[in-house]
């Protein structure tokens, strides 16, 4: 017969912090160089343009631009690659206003069309 009442030996009863792992700057997010991307275990997720990975799989931006991911091909199709890459410019539309129109357009001349043939038989 015991003596004393059974209890579990807890080995570990210390907290322990979280690592903090995961992303940091999402699709479509502004990095700049040096930011970190990814915080991970291992390569989930692999470095692509504008990306290096860390000695510790983090992933970080080289260069300044905006992050995306996009899916990797062959047999490692499960993983994914990250990309920083530089916002690209859309050229503004001129927008021409009514007196810039009136110098550019000419003055429309009548054109006359030229007398069709008959077909003769």
């Amino acid at each position: 017969m015991a003596h004393t009442k059974a209890g579990g030996a807890a080995k570990r009863t210390v907290d322990v912090a979280g690592k903090r792992l995961g992303v940091k700057k999402f699709g479509g997010e502004y990095a700049k160089a040096g930011n970190i991307i990814i915080r991970q275990n291992g390569t989930n997720f692999h470095p692509g343009v504008g990306t290096m990975m860390g000695r510790d799989h983090t992933i970080f931006a080289t260069a300044d631009g905006f992050v995306g991911f996009r899916p990797m091909r062959g047999f490692k199709r499960n993983s994914k690659l990250v990309d920083v890459l530089p916002k690209v410019e859309e050229t503004p539309k001129k927008e021409k206003t009514v007196a810039a129109k009136a110098e550019t357009a000419e003055p429309k001349a009548a054109k006359k069309k030229p007398a069709a043939k008959k077909a003769t038989k």
